[in-house]
């Protein structure tokens, strides 16, 4: 004998108390109803999934393209590998012929430096950096360890990342923010009696604030300042080398400088795309006026793309809009306190050489008195530019968008300073080339070029501006 089920019982219409309930306005009604659909949503659309039909849902997400897709690097890395354990295992040995061991990198900020990596064989582990510190090693998953900008070891990072799913990891050592601990010299780095070649980052009355080339490990070279700039490169003859608080100090004997900026091992400046320059809708002058013979070519030329070159100011607050060090230097330059100004724009450097405007206000200062020194920041500064533009670059870069003019007020002062000392040649170039990068010219290239090819030297401009 079957129990029957008890009648349900009707909603009371009545509380507690037994008086009756007040019904809900339409307002109230219509939020109530929105609430529950939002609820029962989910459960609905995982009916439909069948995810509730006993079948077992992988958690782990399907791996990017990075790693299906034939044309991706890593896909060339790991060419006929199907498995997980099997890709890892042929990324494990290209990176290990491809990475020259030991290299400097960096670990939440903390400089250490990778001896190899390591798969272990377990896919859910995944690769491990083996990381020295202090004479001790360490192991840290790959993805979390920031190589150089540029090296072979940041962009494996980048192609593990990618393959993980994981976006780009910051580089701390090259961007303005929060200044990190750098890598410091050792004695394996240097032999006494030996050259050893240095990127100038920083310059002082007695001292050279470098790193030896082609590593993050820097030191301090004790010498006879000359006329040096950041990012020049020095060989220098050790006679000393010690360690003071932990700073690594050089003595020695500099045999030459020179300029190599593609040697620097920096990365270029981003170039960020905004439309198309038309010189139709350029001004060239009154109806009716001839179009100046400098200004024949460009117009011909037609339409061609426009950038903005990425300015980097390090120490420069991007939550506050009047934090700006090369405002405070010229300002303090402006005062009369040429020495802290001078010591701001090289700190900057310290940090990042590719602060173009640092190297234009460098120049600035050796304007008037040392022409020769300046063509050494102007020059520094629009080659590291140019590395960022590329040889080949025929774009325009207007003076109205504000992170150009670092770059073209570099080429200005170069261009002035070849005119003041008599490379008329060169002067020439330099304006013509500003007027291609930036034809409305707000700098006044096009006089200085008239001037220029009209013969007239620098003293005469001057005496005629009097």
């Amino acid at each position: 004998m079957t129990r029957s089920k008890p009648p349900r019982k009707k909603p009371s219409t009545s509380r507690r108390d037994g008086k009756p309930r007040k019904p809900l306005d339409a307002a109230k009604e219509a939020s109530v109803q929105k609430s529950v659909r939002a609820t029962s949503k989910p459960i609905e659309d995982a009916q439909v999934r069948d995810a509730f039909g006993g079948k077992r849902v992988p958690r782990r997400p399907s791996k990017p393209s990075a790693a299906s897709d034939p044309g991706a690097p890593f896909a060339r890395i790991v060419a006929g590998a199907k498995t997980e354990d099997q890709q890892l295992r042929a990324f494990e040995a290209a990176a290990a012929r491809e990475i020259a061991f030991p290299v400097n990198a960096f670990v939440i900020g903390e400089p250490v430096e990778v001896v190899s990596v390591h798969y272990s064989g377990h896919p859910r582990a995944g690769i491990t950096a083996q990381c020295r510190r202090d004479g001790n090693v360490y192991p840290v998953g790959l993805a979390d360890v920031v190589f150089l900008p540029g090296s072979d070891g940041a962009r494996f990072v980048s192609l593990y990342r990618a393959w993980l799913g994981l976006g780009e990891l910051p580089a701390p050592i090259l961007q303005g923010a929060a200044p990190v601990r750098r890598h410091k010299a050792s004695g394996d780095d240097l032999t006494i009696g030996e050259p050893v070649d240095l990127v100038v980052l920083a310059c002082k009355s007695n001292a050279l604030r470098c790193r030896v080339l082609g590593t993050a490990r820097e030191l301090t070279l004790r010498t006879a300042v000359r006329d040096e700039v950041p990012g020049e490169i020095v060989t220098v003859v050790p006679t000393k080398h010690w360690t003071h608080a932990k700073h690594a100090y050089l003595a020695g004997h500099v045999q030459s400088s020179r300029s190599d900026v593609e040697a620097l091992g920096l990365t270029p400046l981003a170039l960020h795309d905004q439309g198309e320059w038309d010189p139709e809708e350029e001004y060239w002058g009154e109806e009716g006026e001839p179009i100046e013979e400098w200004a024949k070519p460009i117009i011909a030329r037609g339409r061609r793309p426009a950038f903005e070159l990425e300015q980097v100011i390090p120490g420069a607050d991007p939550e506050d809009f009047d934090s700006d060090p090369i405002i405070e230097a010229s300002e303090l330059h402006a005062a009369g306190d040429r020495g802290k100004a001078r010591a701001l724009l090289m700190a900057m450097l310290a940090e990042d050489l590719r602060c173009l405007d640092a190297h234009a206000h460098l120049g600035n200062f050796e304007f008037d008195h040392r022409p020769e020194q300046a063509v050494r920041h102007y020059e520094m500064g629009m080659k590291i530019g140019v590395l960022s533009l590329g040889k080949e670059f025929d774009g325009v870069l207007p003076w109205g968008l504000i992170d150009n003019r670092p770059f073209l007020r570099c080429m200005s002062g170069l261009g002035l300073c070849w005119w003041r000392l008599g490379h008329t040649r060169e002067a020439a170039a330099i304006f013509r080339k500003m007027l291609w990068l930036n034809p409305s010219d707000n700098q006044g290239a096009r006089f200085n070029l008239a001037a220029v090819e009209a013969g007239r030297t620098w003293e005469e401009m001057k005496e005629a501006d009097r």
